[in-house]
């Protein structure tokens, strides 16, 4: 591997933007130059009903524009039946790379394979598409991901501080299927049992397919349950948060802190206008412009898949009232027009 290769990789992994300035300036490695033909490109992510894969679409098109790559999107509709269909349908074709955020775990592994045997590098986005030990047999090149775990820790610790470590919380999951989700219902665990005193009503998360009504149906019947105020709530996504936050209105429950994953600008708005608590931000534009980069660098570069990095760890801030820089920086940084995090 060469220094200057060598370097460019390991500033990815740090997901600097400055690094990915410098391919798109032609200060790194000459093949990063968007020049000649436009490279030919499938992404799929979960679903585009969702805030937070919308934006990463945007972003996706952006820098792919910035770095001649011709794009074909394939909206995965939060049905893993569905995105695998589509899919399967266009693995025949010539691709230069593909990027997909699998629904569901496993449900992309067959067609993934087929575009293994053709020889086209496939970038795994946000969730795990087959579990790790089995990714390079898949034919995954790299998985560019959050620390989902982390996310889930961050934002949950910070609201069992503000409601003083006591008291009633609920749990609002994604998919069960999907690994960030499963991540996410980790770290939610891993913070709440050093708190004796916190009960997680109806019997711990509750799964709500990442869906806004299902998860505002569900809030709405576990508040109706209870005859006493409940003191917390942890969702897995922003949107279905904003989608059930308004069900407190008028009840005991009035007063409760929520707290969120994503961190997007409708997040980023709730949090500064009180509605939530928290949010982790979850970098849809890092993750997305990364998996881009990566793939047009593997493409103009004939890599091999033994060259390239099995995992791309893409941090992002707990954003609360408490740090208002963050939430400023935040806002520039998630803004589409810029879709750098």
């Amino acid at each position: 591997m060469s220094a200057s290769r060598r370097e460019f990789l390991e500033t990815l992994s740090l997901g600097s933007v400055a690094g990915l300035s410098l391919g798109i300036m032609g200060c790194g490695p000459a093949a990063v130059k968007a020049e000649g033909a436009p490279l030919k490109a499938a992404f799929s992510n979960a679903g585009l009903q969702s805030t937070w894969c919308e934006l990463g679409k945007r972003t996706a098109e952006l820098w792919g524009k910035m770095l001649n790559v011709d794009i074909t999107w394939l909206d995965g509709e939060f049905d893993p039946e569905k995105q695998r269909n589509k899919i399967e349908a266009i693995v025949d074709r010539d691709w230069d790379f593909c990027c997909f955020q699998a629904v569901q775990m496993d449900s992309l592994a067959e067609p993934t394979r087929r575009l293994k045997k053709r020889g086209i590098p496939v970038i795994s986005m946000d969730t795990l598409l087959v579990e790790m030990d089995q990714m390079r047999d898949t034919g995954v090149w790299t998985e560019v991901t959050p620390d989902h775990v982390n996310m889930a820790e961050m934002a949950v610790g910070y609201l069992m501080q503000k409601i003083g470590g006591k008291g009633k919380v609920i749990h609002i999951g994604g998919l069960d299927g999907h690994s960030g989700a499963q991540g996410r219902r980790q770290g939610f665990e891993n913070i709440v049992k050093k708190y004796p005193d916190v009960e997680v009503l109806g019997g711990g998360v509750r799964w709500c397919d990442w869906k806004k009504e299902k998860a505002r149906n569900t809030f709405e019947s576990l508040l109706q349950q209870e005859t006493t105020p409940i003191a917390g709530a942890f969702f897995h996504s922003d949107d279905m948060a904003l989608a059930s936050v308004p069900a407190l209105k008028g009840t005991i429950h009035e007063k409760m802190l929520v707290a969120a994953v994503d961190g997007q600008k409708e997040g980023l708005d709730a949090v500064k206008n009180g509605v939530l608590a928290a949010t982790s931000v979850n970098p849809v534009c890092r993750i997305h412009r990364t998996a881009l980069f990566l793939g047009q660098f593997f493409a103009r570069n004939k890599e091999k898949v033994e060259q390239a990095p099995m995992e791309i760890i893409t941090p992002g801030p707990l954003v609360t009232l408490d740090n208002p820089r963050v939430l400023e920086a935040m806002y520039y940084m998630a803004d589409p027009a810029h879709c750098i995090i």
